[in-house]
Formats: structure tokens, C-alpha cells, sequence
């Protein structure tokens, strides 16, 4: 079914799908490519973006549209149902997309709350074979929160207790997060009314003209699909990787890239670019884990600069290139992103927040410990083992 024609944001080109000579800086941040008028903040520790979501929750008067991966069974998840639930009762449109599989602990009674108040949930994909859009490998990853079509949210943060600070109980995972203004919180709606007509088979209007304009910063969302425009999260990152000159900084919780990506990275070193990559240096998910670091010893051998963060649970999936070029977003450089899963970025070329990105970056590696190579080969053979076995079912991750 095609989904109804509606004015929108311009349609994005497909220069991004020209490939840039390796070093020659040409990137797609032309003007058609990255729209122009909106305002940005960058968030890394939950306590911080939840008020800073709370607030635009609180203030919403005609729609709050929310889609997470994760919506928790906790004092955050709850907490979050009650703001739901208050902005419904005040009379705004509140719409709910939460991944069924990422959100198994929400609890019955937190739902029927939201659903009494007038919260209308989608669960996507339900983990139950016997209901309908039911799809196990296929998830939705990604972490919208856009409040009357004009302030959106997008980056790697859950509802959930793990990115809360820890005086509130939570774990205070380390992430990145980023809040907008302008038009690019309609494109992030759009995004969001996609899955909802596409699941419910409803399709329903914005709540504002897309012409507003917030500040001077140039931002473009790139969403994937479940068939359609599935690798062009990827297709950014290889270009952008391409046209890196001076250096590139990668935080990503599930670094597993593919080989597109690896030898990107290996040819920007050979160009002589200083590319890091932090990785968490202990992981949720422990299997991932190993399987992530199965993929180190042909990255360092070609020059590639590896840390492992030695805090709480680092859980970023963010670039900077050049320090002209970033990404946050839901996106990791893993298998199950590339080929599964819905996820959302937002690319900028605003130097300021590519500036206070990469000094989160640099502050995060003053954090960290460098693998080296000697560090490396000297390894225990029972954790190579480890690597290798679950390296074969990377696919999985």
C-alpha cells in the first residue's frame, strides 16, 4: 500500500550513493542534501536528556509521538508512562511505537495505564507467533521522541534504568543523544508516521507546517526501511570514511563492522588518517562482546587505533570526520543494524556540535585503555577461543 501524498520536507537526492574520491573531502553536505534553519544540543548522560524530554513532554499541546526500542519495566519506564499519560489526559495526540522483543519487561499495568489515559501504543512486532505482524528478527531500534512537530529527540538512549543517573538507582550508562529543532524534527516525525501507517495501516497528519526554521544549523535524518534504502546509514558512514583527510573518532557499544566498512577504515589509515575507535570494555551482552573483539586483530594490524572504555556500559553509536562531519543516532556498526533492524541517524555539518562531540569523544578516551598489538597477541588462548566462537554467529548480533 503507498502511503498518501502529503507536503513534506524535499525528497532527499541519492548523491550520497556517488562515491567520493578516497581524501578529497567531497561529502553530501550540499544544500539540497543537509537542510538548513534547525537548532541543536547534544546529550551523553541520561540525567540530562530525560529532564530535557520531560520538559518537552510537559509542554506539548497538540502531539507527542515517541517510538523507542526499550521502553523499561523500571522507575524510568514508569515515569515516563505517567508523562505519557498526563500529556493525553490534557488533551494532546500521544502516539507510542515501543519494540515488543526491547520492551518485554514493560509491565501489563504501565501499559493500561498509558491506554486509559488515551495513549495510543503501537507494539511492534509482537515476540508471539500466533499474533499478527509477527516477525522475530525484525526489530525496531530506533529512539524518536518528536513533541508537536517541532522539538525532536534521536540518538542511542533507552527508557529504561541503565541510563539513569546512579543516585536515582539507575547505571548511568555513557551515550549520545541529540536534541533539534526545525525542520528536521518534521523529517524525524515523518519517520515515525511511516512505521505507524505501514504497522496500523492509519495514517495520520502533522501537526505543523514543515517551513519553521529554529536555528543555523544544517542537519539531514537518514532512516532505514525493512526492504527499501536498507544500507543507507552504511553508505554514509563509507562515504563519509572515504572522504576523511585528517582523522576519524568512532564510539559504537557493538563495533562487529562488516568488511565495507573495515576497509574503509584501513584505507583511511593508509592515507594517513588518525582513526580511534572506542568500544565499551565491558559489554551487556557478553557473547557480543567477544565477537566484537574477534575483529581487532585485523583492524590494528592495518593501523586502526582501538580503546575499550573502562567506565559503565558505554552504549554510543556515534562518528565525527574531520571535525566538519558527525552522526548520533541508533545505529551500530554491527550485522543486526545493517541488515534487521529500523534505525535513525542524524548527520550534521554544524561545527560547534561536531566540536563538542568530538571533545565527549576525547573525554571519553582519557577514560580508556589502547589495545595495542603487543597487548593483544599476548592474550590468553582461552580468550581467543572465546572470540572465535562466538564470532561465528555474528550474524545474530
Amino acid at each position: 500500500m503507498a502511503l498518501p501524498q502529503i507536503p513534506n520536507l524535499p525528497p532527499p537526492v541519492r548523491k550520497y550513493l556517488r562515491r567520493p574520491k578516497p581524501g578529497s573531502g567531497e561529502f553530501d553536505w550540499d544544500a539540497d542534501e543537509y537542510v538548513a534553519g534547525n537548532k541543536l544540543a547534544l546529550f551523553v548522560r541520561g540525567k540530562d536528556l530525560f529532564a530535557a524530554m520531560a520538559s518537552a513532554i510537559e509542554s506539548a499541546s497538540e502531539s507527542v509521538n515517541l517510538e523507542t526500542y526499550r521502553f523499561g519495566g523500571d522507575d524510568t519506564g514508569r515515569a515516563f508512562a505517567e508523562l505519557l499519560a498526563r500529556a493525553a489526559r490534557r488533551g494532546a495526540r500521544v502516539r507510542l511505537i515501543y519494540d515488543s522483543a526491547g520492551s518485554i519487561e514493560l509491565e501489563p499495568e504501565t501499559e493500561t495505564l498509558m491506554r486509559n489515559a488515551g495513549v495510543q501504543i503501537l507494539e511492534y512486532h509482537p515476540v508471539a507467533p500466533w499474533r499478527p505482524r509477527w516477525a522475530w528478527n525484525k526489530r525496531d531500534h530506533r529512539k524518536i521522541l518528536v513533541c508537536d512537530g517541532k522539538v525532536g529527540f534521536i540518538g542511542g538512549m533507552n527508557l529504561c534504568d541503565e541510563h539513569a543517573p546512579r543516585e536515582q538507582g539507575g547505571l548511568d550508562w555513557p551515550d549520545a543523544h541529540a536534541r533539534v529543532e526545525g525542520p528536521a524534527a518534521h523529517e524525524l516525525e515523518r519517520l515515525f508516521r511511516a512505521v505507524w501507517h505501514k504497522e496500523t495501516g492509519r495514517w495520520f497528519e502533522s501537526d505543523v507546517h514543515p517551513g519553521f526554521l529554529r536555528g543555523p544549523s544544517k542537519v539531514k535524518i537518514v532512516g532505514n526501511h525493512e526492504l527499501l534504502r536498507r544500507f543507507v546509514i552504511r553508505e554514509a558512514y563509507v562515504n563519509a570514511l572515504r572522504a576523511a583527510r585528517t582523522d576519524v573518532a568512532i564510539a559504537n557499544s557493538y563495533f562487529i563492522p562488516d568488511w565495507r566498512i573495515r576497509r574503509s577504515l584501513a584505507q583511511a589509515v593508509r592515507r594517513g588518517v588518525d582513526v580511534r575507535v572506542l568500544v565499551p570494555g565491558r559489554s551487556d551482552i557478553r557473547s557480543a562482546w567477544y565477537a566484537m573483539r574477534a575483529t581487532y586483530a585485523s583492524l590494528l594490524t592495518r593501523g586502526v587505533r582501538i580503546f575499550e572504555w573502562q567506565g559503565p556500559m558505554m552504549h554510543a553509536k556515534a562518528v565525527v570526520v574531520d571535525a566538519k562531519w558527525c552522526a548520533v543516532g541508533s545505529y551500530n556498526l554491527d550485522h543486526r543494524s545493517l541488515q534487521h533492524n529500523l534505525e535513525v541517524n542524524l548527520q550534521t555539518t554544524d561545527a560547534p556540535f561536531a566540536a563538542e562531540l568530538r571533545k565527549r569523544f576525547d573525554l571519553g578516551l582519557a577514560g580508556a585503555r589502547e589495545i595495542t598489538k603487543g597487548d593483544w597477541d599476548r592474550r590468553s588462548w582461552a580468550e581467543r577461543g572465546l572470540e572465535q566462537f562466538f564470532s561465528s554467529f555474528e550474524y545474530f548480533f
